[in-house]
């Protein structure tokens, strides 16, 4: 889980982060449907993995949350989680108090907004409006007991403003009210400005000497967010409230208790509140800016506190803003809230005192002056009449599981891919060497017989069990045929149906073409593969929430298995009639390795035109090199001698004959076999010489030899941690896996100077190792 809200302040008290930051969003209108480049921020492929690893938000203070930055949130989730769900199939629990402060909406921001809301609201959520939302409401009272105040209180909530109410209210006027300085009063206004104004003369009032404090500010906490003024000035005799609840098994204070400063000492501030003999001593403590961080292991979100905010819990309490005010308990308060512009303004105020005989107010309360949005009023008085019970929830749960069993065995996502990917292929056979369109229907094809029509079948039998009245985790007869069609379902895509996936070519110099193409077949192996965690799961019995965690966890396992599996290639890639199918896949295989290498494509290492006459003429000796196309001077010089040592490395292990060798030039053979040079470092390093006495030995720099034995760590014939010590190992690996990528040219960004070029291709080559 994770917990969000509106506002820095909010998000710091309620230990989460703000909305955002966790989802990078920037600030400003959001409109439905819209595409606005400087909306789309690119996410790291940590947090990718952290969003996709959700299972429940929290979202805090939901009074104050937009409809439209509600609906952005949904797109972010649809986007890495599941995009035929609202907010991608992820639980969202809302907290707060639509009769407090509403959301803040511009008017120019509104003229744009209102073409797609009712409301700015939360609850005018086009996505949430696509929910079941259930609300619940939270009834019972902490702050006060008098159930006459509560009547009060509710009745100005809900706008039952009778004349007398209002008198009710009234009867707290006090004209030229003056409280005395141990009375322990705060006064609370509608702007900030007045609230200022107060403490400050209250403040230069006092003869005592002014004490500044100054904030302990460590690691990321930004300005805006902080809990407390960065410097506080204070004086003995100062009214003051606190902002934080004491951790403390004394419980001394908490969150809105007021007090006065008795005395100051080096470090610590003495605290006395009204009708308590004992003084409070105040020492500064601690707020943190927290990170969610996804555990790579465990698949669990976890905390990291970014910076901290070290700060004696203080504020300066003759007065306060209605809206700060809000969360906070007083024992007596002085509201002037005759210009009180906000809806529920006047309901915060009255209702921030324990008892109605501590409130004092400056000015009478007029009807006007007491404002509940009628929006509010109906969502609130519709909740109130469909407010769940028992049965309801019931329901819910038994509802919620035949969903995900039928989800089980629906491939509705799967298609959907399946008919982008074959537009994909359509569109563009032409420019593939091999064309793809008869594998790609092979599997298609296979896919349809004996996966989705034997699982829509299925969906028949389901429903007779889910008529059942039990709940589906304990239905014995059910869960055995889930089991029974899991063992099915999961062998046939296991063994058949991904590898068939997999080997579908996409042989093409176009990159733009590849690009899309490989992405496309990538969301049907991703689809696949979280399906098949699914099944593998069911086996063993339906439990929701391993059920949930395992879906979340293949998500998130699936990107380091494509990582694992990056440098393999399989004959399928090979062009059909190629005279030398495996010597055509060695090559492939040797391109995309020198193209990851070098930060390259792979068409620039060698065009597929190349690869053909390679396996056409089977060139051994540079000049012949010279005369395939594609291949000048520069290439020879470059890979002249690795193409020479695979050609003829391939040609003595099938037994071809010596004009077997010559290419349709009719070219001569080479007169002796060069020996690879590769190997020449790797029986130096055998013989125990370092790599800078190999390196010395045959003329080369250090870094030309530790990519020979770069070489030899993919094939597991050397170690990495013979020649790197395991922390960098470590480090080094968890960047490439962390961040999905292949590219040292984004690891020598990320590092800098701390690690060479080859020693990021060294761990490279050690976590593709066993797939060379």
């Amino acid at each position: 889980l994770a917990i969000v809200a509106p506002t820095g302040v909010a998000a710091i008290n309620a230990k989460g982060m703000t909305i955002h930051s966790l989802f990078q969003l920037p600030f400003g209108a959001f409109l439905p449907g819209v595409k606005n480049e400087s909306n789309q921020r690119k996410f790291s492929g940590q947090k990718i993995k952290l969003i996709k690893s959700l299972d429940l938000l929290i979202i805090d203070e939901i009074s104050m949350v937009r409809a439209d930055l509600l609906d952005a949130i949904d797109e972010v989730l649809r986007k890495y989680k599941n995009p035929t769900k609202p907010f991608g199939g992820v639980q969202l629990l809302m907290i707060g108090d639509l009769h407090q402060l509403p959301p803040v909406v511009k008017p120019n921001e509104w003229s744009m907004l209102r073409q797609y809301y009712s409301t700015p609201y939360f609850f005018g959520s086009l996505a949430l409006q696509k929910t079941d939302c259930i609300t619940i409401q939270l009834k019972h009272i902490y702050r006060q007991s008098d159930s006459t105040f509560i009547d009060l209180l509710n009745k100005v909530r809900n706008n039952q403003m009778t004349p007398e109410v209002l008198d009710q209210i009234n009867s707290r006027y006090i004209p030229d009210f003056r409280p005395k300085a141990d009375d322990g009063y705060i006064t609370l206004t509608s702007h900030n400005a007045a609230a200022n104004k107060i403490n400050q003369e209250r403040l230069a009032a006092l003869t005592t000497k002014v004490h500044e404090f100054k904030a302990d500010v460590t690691g990321i906490f930004p300005p805006h967010t902080y809990p407390n003024e960065e410097k506080l000035q204070l004086k003995i005799g100062s009214q003051v409230v606190f902002i934080k609840n004491d951790l403390s098994p004394d419980k001394r204070y908490y969150n809105g208790k007021i007090g006065q400063i008795e005395e100051i000492k080096d470090k610590e501030i003495l605290v006395k509140c009204p009708h308590e003999t004992d003084l409070i001593s105040v020492g500064m403590v601690e707020w943190q800016n927290l990170k969610f961080n996804l555990n790579e292991k465990s698949k669990e979100i976890s905390e990291e506190a970014i910076g901290t905010f070290t700060h004696y819990p203080l504020k300066l309490a003759w007065a306060i803003t209605i809206h700060k005010s809000q969360g906070l308990t007083f024992e007596k308060a002085i509201i002037d809230a005759k210009s009180a512009f906000a809806h529920g303004q006047v309901y915060v105020a009255l209702s921030r005192c324990k008892s109605f005989e501590g409130i004092v107010l400056l000015s009478e309360i007029g009807k006007s002056s007491v404002r509940t949005d009628s929006v509010v009023k109906n969502y609130s008085a519709a909740a109130e009449k469909n407010e769940p019970d028992e049965t309801h929830l019931e329901e819910s749960k038994e509802a919620y599981q035949q969903q995900l069993i039928r989800e089980l065995f629906i491939f509705n996502q799967f298609e959907q891919e399946a008919r982008k990917v074959n537009q994909i292929l359509m569109e563009n056979e032409r420019i593939f060497a091999n064309s793809p369109i008869p594998p790609f229907r092979k599997f298609i094809q296979k896919m349809n017989d004996e996966v989705i029509v034997i699982a829509n079948k299925f969906l028949t039998p389901l429903d007779n069990y889910f008529r059942q009245n039990a709940l589906p985790k304990e239905n014995e007869a059910l869960l055995e045929r889930v089991r029974k069609a899991a063992v099915y379902f999961s062998d046939k895509i296991t063994n058949e149906l991904s590898i068939m996936l997999q080997n579908i070519p996409l042989l093409t110099d176009n990159q733009s073409v590849k690009g899309r193409s490989e992405d496309g077949l990538q969301a049907l192996e991703r689809v696949l593969f979280i399906k098949n965690a699914a099944f593998e799961a069911a086996k063993n019995g339906f439990d929701v929430q391993r059920y949930i965690k395992v879906q979340a966890n293949a998500d998130i396992d699936f990107t380091n298995y494509k990582l694992k599996n990056a440098a393999k290639k399989k004959i399928g890639q090979v062009p059909k009639n190629t005279k030398h199918p495996k010597l055509y896949a060695q090559l492939l295989q040797w391109r995309e390795q020198e193209a990851g290498a070098n930060d390259v494509k792979d068409y620039e290492v060698l065009p597929v035109r190349s690869l053909d006459e390679l396996v056409q003429t089977l060139p051994t000796n540079s000049k012949n090199l010279k005369k395939i196309k594609g291949i000048g001077d520069v290439k020879v010089r470059l890979y002249g001698e690795m193409l020479i040592n695979i050609i003829q490395n391939y040609c003595v292990e099938n037994g071809l004959k010596a004009d077997a060798m010559q290419s349709l030039f009719d070219m001569k053979p080479p007169k002796s076999k060069k020996a690879d040079t590769k190997q020449i470092t790797f029986d130096l390093y055998k013989q125990g010489k370092t790599i800078t006495e190999i390196a010395t030995e045959r003329s080369y720099t250090t870094a030309t030899i530790q990519g020979h034995l770069a070489h030899f760590i993919a094939l597991g014939k050397v170690e990495v941690t013979d020649l790197m010590k395991q922390k960098d190992v470590d480090n080094i690996s968890d960047f490439f896996i962390k961040n999905n990528t292949t590219s040292s040219k984004e690891g020598k960004v990320h590092f800098g100077e701390t690690y060479s070029y080859n020693e990021l291709k060294m761990v490279l080559a050690f976590l593709q190792k066993g797939d060379v």
